[in-house]
């Protein structure tokens, strides 16, 4: 069983080596050196951490030795009213077992601190080499560079689960329940979300506000389990995604991130990587989104190259891309993390068109600080410091004396006419991109 552990934990740290080489053969170097120096430190940590356990060891034998002297004696200790030396004698033993047993824990305790700072250091090259662009990878390359070495630090669950399946054609109703659920990013980190309890229908469309911080993304980390729960649980039609594997609770459900990912590739990969779905799947997919006359139009059509992060693509198009990736999945939840942050009015209002009519009959989240987007859902929940405030239809929020809400949009229409009338510009409340 150890050897095996070894193995499997000896093939991961050379996968991940290999793979973060990839981003640039100095993150290969630094881990050599860091092998090194580690390699040295076991060496000199091996022979202390010997001496510690074989004391402990040796210290174990006086003390369960007197134990079984008591047992056995424990009249003649009563008789002869040497009841406190005994105990004397024991606490002694005791304190001496303890004390090369500290040694030991704390030896051990020390190398995995410094194994620890050694990970970490690896990580944060790879992520300055990412992030400050020294790497002619291209951004798959690093990403997965990153994920990968990600993993080391902060390990997920498990992707798959031995024994352990959901129901068949599981979700079928898209229905979400949050049973007292808490929960923090890291161990001894401070609780990101309050002892959450409320209940999403089956295909209703709820937009989530709040201000920063409040834990309106972390509702989508908790679904994704992208964090593991402190306290409650989370129910996807009766089913606690957290008695199922990552894989099996991902693959039922869609994501449109604030901003859009493309890879360098084909249009096709980029909707399809795995090539699941049929040409016909993929046009009907762009129909509906209102890019089939835009690809439709390029010389390749689906063939046709993305160019790194799509650069080859508008913004807003990259956006619809990415809608028509999810349409693909079929997914019965979908959740929208400020899709709507970064692109025009005009293709601001033909997303939530497209949301609503493609994703009818599907339960959709809408994470966004432009509170006037998400004016259309049929019900609003307000997040302030990781607890819900509000939860309900919007013009019953917005009646409502003293809603957080009916604030909060009220400061929204406020700074968005002051900024119409410095531009020179008036837009309506009934104008695209504030949907009434």
């Amino acid at each position: 069983m150890v050897a095996e552990e070894f193995l499997t934990l000896f093939v991961l740290v050379v996968l991940n080596l290999a793979v973060s080489s990839v981003v640039s053969l100095f993150i290969l170097l630094i881990s050599v050196v860091l092998i090194v120096v580690c390699l040295i430190g076991h060496t000199k940590f091996k022979r202390a951490v010997n001496v510690f356990k074989r004391l402990e060891n040796y210290s174990r034998s006086p003390l369960f030795s007197h134990i079984l002297t008591s047992l056995q004696g424990l009249s003649s200790i009563h008789v002869y009213g040497k009841t406190e030396d005994f105990i004397s004698e024991f606490k002694r033993l005791i304190d001496m077992q303890s004390n090369y047993l500290l040694m030991f824990l704390s030896a051990t305790r020390w190398l995995a601190l410094r194994m620890e700072l050694t990970i970490n250091l690896v990580t944060l090259a790879v992520a300055l080499f990412v992030a400050f662009g020294v790497s002619s990878a291209s951004y798959p390359y690093k990403a997965m560079a990153l994920s990968f070495i990600l993993q080391m630090c902060v390990p997920e669950a498990p992707l798959h689960m031995e024994g352990v399946s959901c129901p068949h054609g599981w979700p079928q109703r898209g229905e979400i329940t949050f049973q007292d659920y808490e929960m923090r990013y890291r161990d001894n980190t401070p609780i990101v979300l309050k002892g959450i309890n409320l209940r999403i229908r089956s295909q209703e469309v709820v937009g989530i506000v709040g201000r920063t911080g409040s834990g309106k993304s972390s509702l989508g980390v908790a679904l994704f389990r992208l964090a593991e729960p402190a306290a409650g649980r989370i129910l996807i039609d009766g089913v606690d995604i957290s008695s199922i594997s990552l894989e099996a609770l991902r693959s039922k459900l869609s994501v449109i991130p604030q901003d859009p990912v493309l890879f360098s590739g084909t249009v096709r990969w980029n909707l399809d990587p795995f090539n699941n779905y049929t040409d016909e799947q993929i046009w009907g997919a762009l129909e509906k989104t209102s890019l089939s006359n835009t690809i439709s139009k390029l010389p390749q059509k689906l063939q046709a190259e993305v160019l790194e992060n799509g650069r080859n693509f508008s913004v807003g198009e990259r956006q619809l891309l990415c809608i028509a990736r999810a349409l693909l999945c079929n997914s019965k939840i979908l959740l929208i993390d400020e899709a709507t942050a970064s692109i025009d009015l005009e293709t601001d209002a033909l997303v939530q068109h497209t949301i609503r009519e493609a994703f009818r009959g599907c339960t959709v989240l809408v994470i966004a600080h432009r509170i006037t987007t998400v004016l259309y859902c049929d019900r609003i929940l307000v997040m302030d410091n990781g607890k819900v405030v509000e939860f309900d239809r919007p013009e019953v929020l917005q009646r409502q004396p003293g809603s957080m809400f009916a604030t909060l949009l009220a400061m929204a229409r406020s700074q968005s006419s002051g900024d119409a009338g410095a531009g020179g510009r008036a837009h309506h409340p009934g104008s695209p991109g504030v949907p009434l």
